[in-house]
């Protein structure tokens, strides 16, 4: 996996400071709905990202926030002013796009000075800033070039270069890794951490890559039918999703629907569709669940052991038979189907000296605190 972003140290105990504000915001195309009520809140200096599914508005909501979209309803605040009625231009935000949107028939060094002209700044101010955010994006050998003649990574480098020449309270960026094949893809998310943490600006990303949104930011919110389903910090997020959709979207995941069979101070009994019962850790003492109550429980792959023997854990042990094995060099990818009928995944440390035989009789088995329950109204 990338290099973790670490939040800027500048930016540190300015929580209280923010930089973006939707508030309320809809936004409504020929009847259609793309933004529903979004509330989100974005901090000096953090990296924030959008993350979700095609069409679930992330994009739609970085525009409003750009002013390339003006809200149907609710309003957009940046740096504490709202910006009813502001132009993109007016605003102090610059985007990035996955296009990168260069002038082909202008030099690099063109090209970056292509907005500070723009502004009328002199002659000598335009060179010294030039000249300095190419040494940030570490460019200063291609200034004479055209876009045509750089990689796609390079490339990248001056649609960076360019958004960060007009030195933008806010930084945006719209899949901006998404054109880049994978290498260099992994690359460029260390240059934008390194950038992020370098420059102390907040960065705000649109992106579909759950593992892009995981390494580079200090918060995610995951979008989904145009409604934030959750925000959090990376580790908030995957380890504890507040519901069915934000589980099995970020990371994979095995899904079991169910209902509670009973419940205690520290405990969920659920008994599934499929008949078995299983034991789920509860995850905090103000969690409120019914008897009878359809829930859904959740098991990361990697959560789950196999075993040629029956478990010693208690609740959680179910027999199955392997179906498919996959070697995927750092692990190894297993799909077990279950005597109740039903399939699982598990994703096991590559420690075999050969990968066991699909129709092997195995054990399935994780503990009651490996697991989490979810209750059904979050998915509807």
């Amino acid at each position: 996996m990338s290099q973790t972003a670490v939040q800027n140290p500048d930016a540190k105990g300015t929580d209280t400071v923010l930089d973006v504000e939707l508030r309320k915001v809809f936004k409504v195309f020929n009847g259609e709905t793309a933004v529903r009520g979004v509330d989100l809140e974005i901090h000096q200096g953090e990296f924030f990202s959008i993350l979700g599914p095609s069409g679930c508005g992330k994009t739609t909501t970085l525009r409003l926030i750009a002013g390339f979209e003006m809200p149907s309803a609710g309003e957009v605040v940046i740096q504490g002013k709202s910006m009813t009625y502001v132009p993109p231009y007016r605003r102090p935000v610059n985007t990035v796009f996955q296009s990168y949107a260069l002038f082909n028939h202008l030099t690099v060094w063109e090209n970056i000075a292509f907005g500070l002209r723009i502004k009328g700044l002199p002659k000598a101010a335009i060179a010294e800033r030039v000249k300095e955010t190419l040494k940030l994006v570490k460019m200063e050998a291609f200034t004479n070039r055209f876009p045509t003649q750089l990689s796609g990574g390079q490339q990248q480098r001056v649609a960076l270069a360019r958004a960060l020449v007009n030195r933008p309270a806010v930084l945006l960026l719209d899949e901006p890794l998404g054109a880049l094949d994978l290498k260099l893809r992994k690359e460029m998310q260390v240059e934008l951490t390194n950038l992020h943490q370098d420059l102390g600006l907040t960065f705000v990303m649109v992106t579909h890559d759950q593992e892009e949104a995981l390494s580079l930011s200090d918060r995610i919110s995951v979008m989904h039918e145009g409604k934030i389903e959750q925000i959090g910090t990376p580790s908030e997020i995957y380890e504890c999703p507040q519901s069915a959709f934000v589980a099995d979207f970020i990371g994979d995941t095995n899904l079991f629907g169910g209902r509670v069979f009973a419940l205690d101070a520290s405990e969920i009994q659920v008994v599934t569709e499929t008949k078995m019962k299983m034991v789920v850790q509860k995850q905090s003492a103000s969690m409120s669940l019914n008897p009878q109550e359809a829930v859904v429980v959740s098991v990361r792959p990697e959560k789950i052991q196999l075993n040629l023997e029956p478990s010693c854990v208690q609740g959680n042990c179910f027999e199955g038979r392997l179906k498919h094995v996959m070697y995927l060099g750092t692990h190894v990818h297993c799909v077990v189907e279950l005597t109740s009928g039903d399939r699982i995944t598990v994703k096991q440390p590559n420690t075999f000296a050969s990968l066991p035989d699909p129709q092997t009789p195995v054990y399935a088995y994780w503990t009651p605190k490996d697991c989490l329950v979810l209750a059904c109204r979050d998915t509807a």
